[in-house]
């Protein structure tokens, strides 16, 4: 796979600094960068994109999580491996990814499961979070970027 663009932009700092804003933001969530990880690895696997499948392992790893964690985030409903916690930002992170005609989307019921095991903050991180993962994975899959050439 090669990327369709010879330039990214990098030289247009607005872009970068709203990025950059929107992580700080995601980050004074209070939320573990473990978790984060974990919501921004599943969210890639739903949308094929290589690039932020590649980088979400290698910040899970950064942040202290285990090998058998993320390669079994993929299972994560039938794999034993997560507490009550990061099932509910999982099924969070995948309803949300998952808004395409007819889907159900975000239901009561796992915005009740979110909402026993989170602040309002925390879950704004989450979901702010689940947003920038999937901007992320979009401008990937368009441009066709390749796993781990420019960041993870």
């Amino acid at each position: 796979m090669e990327n369709r663009l010879k330039s990214k932009n990098t030289d247009n700092p607005d872009v970068w600094t709203a990025v950059q804003h929107l992580q700080k933001a995601i980050a004074a969530g209070g939320v573990d960068p473990k978790l984060l990880a974990l919501v921004h690895l599943r969210a890639s696997q739903i949308n094929s994109c290589s690039a932020c499948v590649y980088a979400s392992v290698a910040g899970g790893k950064k942040a202290g999580d285990t090998e058998k964690r993320l390669h079994n985030v993929a299972a994560w409903r039938e794999a034993p491996f997560y507490t009550d916690a990061e099932r509910a930002a999982l099924a969070l992170a995948e309803a949300a990814t998952r808004l395409q005609d007819g889907a159900p989307g975000v239901t009561d019921a796992i915005w009740e499961e979110v909402d026993a095991h989170f602040t309002e903050e925390q879950i704004g991180a989450i979901n702010l979070e689940i947003a920038l993962t999937n901007f992320f994975n979009r401008i990937n899959r368009t441009i066709k970027e390749p796993a781990g050439k420019t960041w993870g």
